[in-house]
């Protein structure tokens, strides 16, 4: 049976991996800059099995507005080009050779303000994850008090410390929110 400091560093541990899952999900989103990880949720058919393309070329950031891809397999350019074509990111590549640049078009207002929509949307899907993990944790509190393993007092206080806990990797969430919502406004 778990006892109440493992059931908070369990809490703590999954709480730290939802915050961490929503940043990776906040660098696929695109910003007014290029930046590799727009392109981390794009797979091309290399040989007939869907790889990621950063696993088949190389991606780097040629300048503030143009990714530059360079294939670690000539054949690769056209599957890489129509994978880019195909993917919901409204990007044109341009080959040159074996170099794939891809510029990215400034973002209109409107689009600037749909994208702090989807941030706002993910945003609240990492505290409904840390809620859930909360309740989680609590519950397994409860269950402990019902077995009449600890107190009602130690009960209490790790209630107590699981909110904090909770209020705490909220904060995180919103502070991680307004950083990317103020690089998305950014013109």
């Amino acid at each position: 049976m778990a006892t109440i400091q493992e059931i908070r560093t369990q809490a703590e541990h999954k709480m730290s991996r939802s915050i961490a899952g929503l940043k990776e999900e906040f660098r696929k989103i695109r910003t007014g800059r290029a930046s590799t990880g727009l392109l981390d949720s794009i797979f091309v058919d290399y040989y007939g099995a869907r790889t990621p393309l950063n696993q088949c070329a190389a991606v780097n950031v040629a300048d503030a507005r143009t990714l530059s891809i360079q294939p670690f397999d000539r054949t690769l350019v056209k599957p890489i080009e129509k994978a880019i074509l195909e993917s919901d990111l409204g990007l044109n590549p341009v080959t040159s050779g074996t170099t794939i640049r891809v510029p990215l078009p400034p973002l209109t207002e409107e689009r600037r303000r749909e994208i702090t929509k989807v941030v706002k949307r993910i945003s609240e899907e990492g505290k409904v994850a840390i809620r859930n993990v909360r309740r989680e944790a609590n519950d397994a509190v409860k269950k402990l008090l019902k077995d009449k393993e600890i107190s009602e007092d130690e009960a209490r206080g790790s209630d107590n410390d699981i909110q904090k806990l909770t209020n705490k990797f909220i904060a995180e969430v919103d502070a991680a929110t307004a950083e990317k919502e103020k690089e998305v406004m950014t013109v």
